[in-house]
């Protein structure tokens, strides 16, 4: 059985495990443990329920601090979600492609069940800041949509849509807040030729941390995007936040000019 070794080093058979030990052979004991935690949860299936701290202290001969660091660690990592009073190893996390794609269809091509809470739906006088990006008139109005994003029955999001009221007037009577925007703007015309994301990690404020469900220093992924019509005309803005501990992004990239 794997244990802590005086170095520091998970030792197995005098083999070090070598996954983040530096060459000078010594790592603090709580990332030790997290490296032998790591190895045990990769042979769970999902769902299953870890042995207590204090069983995995005796396992790996590591005190039960110790252990917890490690554990809340990979916690934060999405790799471990919380199960009642105790721990379980997680799922794999959602891969949203950073595309013209909406959220809903993101999600279900992963097989799982896209959802939305309404939170807040009102327009009113567009700010100047946000008036410049959406090409409007400072004082114009505007909707401003905050929804809880949801997969299956998890909370994993939450997302603030911004569009000007002459391009959808009647959302607040019209459009389902548990389905899909894109698909509501489509239906209405308005089509999607392009955006402009910027994708940056944050910390969640007490109030989205609430929303969401997450304590308030989860890593989160912070999406701003900026879409255009087929004029090329500003459409929506929207900042997307989305729990670090359950979404990944992926980008397909291509040379767009050979070598000279």
């Amino acid at each position: 059985m794997a244990r802590v070794s005086e170095t520091g080093i998970p030792q197995d058979g005098g083999s070090p495990v070598r996954a983040g030990v530096p060459e000078h052979g010594r790592v603090p004991k709580y990332y030790a443990v997290r490296l032998l935690v790591t190895e045990l949860v990769d042979g769970l299936p999902e769902g299953r329920v870890l042995p207590t701290e204090r069983e995995l202290a005796e396992r790996f001969g590591a005190a039960r601090e110790t252990v917890r660091q490690a554990l809340r660690d990979l916690l934060l990592e999405g790799r471990l979600r919380r199960r009642g009073r105790g721990t379980a190893v997680a799922g794999a996390k959602l891969e949203q492609p950073l595309s013209l794609a909406s959220y809903t269809e993101g999600v279900r091509r992963q097989g799982r069940s896209p959802g939305r809470t309404l939170v807040d739906l009102r327009s009113w006088p567009c700010p100047a800041k946000l008036a410049v990006e959406l090409g409007l008139g400072e004082g114009e109005p505007v909707w401003h949509m905050e929804r809880v994003l949801w997969a299956d029955d998890e909370r994993v999001g939450l997302e603030s849509t911004y569009v000007a009221v002459e391009r959808a007037p009647r959302l607040d009577v019209e459009f389902d807040p548990d389905s899909s925007f894109y698909s509501y703007l489509r239906e209405r015309g308005e089509a999607f030729a392009g955006a402009d994301e910027r994708l940056e990690t944050v910390l969640a404020t007490p109030r989205e941390a609430l929303l969401i469900g997450t304590p308030p220093a989860l890593p989160m992924l912070l999406i701003h995007r900026l879409s255009r019509d087929g004029q090329g005309r500003p459409l929506e803005r929207v900042r997307s936040l989305y729990r670090g501990d359950r979404f990944s992004f992926t980008a397909r990239l291509e040379r767009s000019d050979p070598d000279s």
